[in-house]
């Protein structure tokens, strides 16, 4: 057998467990495809001499692949085309698979919208592949701990979209007004014991267009934030749940989504794009 037989052999050995990556990774099956085919394009001119671990070694070939489409992806704006929910996957029990099928419907309502790529990817191999972190650090540039941090902060984002007693709508607005009044009361230490640790402020591409920084990580950093500028924000209701505004005159620029997890806000999301501000429905309350 010659070095290519040889490799598209290895690589259709391990095509469904390296196709789910991709789907749950890109949320598409046909962007899943697209690659798969890219991987093999790479494995072909590389070849794999002296890989010991074949499965591994493709599984990152095809992390990294999916990592430059959603790079790409979160650059345009744009949203996954013909987005399914990935099937289980082969090798996993049954009871496993259910387990990731509900995994991936939330991952999907909030990984696709929020996350960084890299905080999709370690949450997304190791969560739902138990790929180990000195494995995924590589791939996304990043010391191991800090792997682990992403698949932290990205696993409390996901488990904040789903029903628990953290997104129970009242505590959420308990934990919002009072974050609310603490910023324009300018107590920074009341916001920082109302923020998670790793909190991350998140703006939207059309936010950094106006000059905000894609992302500010830790609760020292977001407090300061809001103590130099939140005190401009207005509380209000974002499709139905506690959040808030800046209307300068009058004309809604900007609102910020909070997600509250065990009564502690875990994220904040600065959005400023019409047509997600118009999903939102907002609706201003009173100070």
């Amino acid at each position: 057998m010659d070095e290519g037989d040889w490799l598209t052999e290895r690589f259709e050995a391990h095509r469904p467990r390296l196709h789910a990556v991709a789907h749950r990774m890109l949320g598409s099956a046909a962007e899943a495809d697209d690659a798969m085919q890219e991987a093999w394009l790479r494995l072909s001119r590389s070849g794999a001499e002296g890989v010991e671990n074949m499965g591994g070694w493709l599984t990152t070939i095809v992390a990294r692949v999916c990592l430059d489409l959603l790079r790409s992806r979160r650059s345009r704006h744009e949203e996954p085309i013909g987005e399914q929910r990935p099937e289980p996957v082969s090798d996993a029990d049954p009871e496993r698979q259910a387990l990731m099928a509900d995994s991936v419907g939330l991952a999907l309502l909030v990984v696709l919208d929020t996350l960084t790529p890299a905080e999709r990817l370690a949450f997304v191999l190791h969560d739902m592949f138990d790929v180990p972190f000195d494995q995924i650090a590589p791939v996304i540039e990043r010391s191991p701990a800090a792997a682990r941090q992403l698949a932290s902060r990205a696993r409390r984002r996901v488990r904040a979209a789903g029903p628990n007693p953290g997104s129970d709508p009242a505590r959420q607005r308990a934990v919002v007004t009072a974050f609310l009044a603490a910023s324009r009361g300018g107590d920074f230490a009341a916001l920082v014991a109302l923020l998670d640790p790793d909190v991350a402020l998140r703006t939207d591409p059309d936010g950094v267009r106006l000059g905000a920084p894609e992302e500010i990580l830790g609760a020292r950093a977001v407090a300061s934030v809001f103590v130099e500028y939140g005190g401009g924000a207005r509380p209000a209701l974002l499709a139905g749940l506690a959040g808030a505004v800046w209307a300068p005159g009058g004309s809604l620029r900007v609102a910020y989504v909070f997600t509250v997890t065990g009564g502690t806000i875990t994220a904040i999301d600065r959005v400023a794009n019409r047509e997600r501000l118009r999903e939102l429905d907002p609706v201003m309350l009173g100070d």
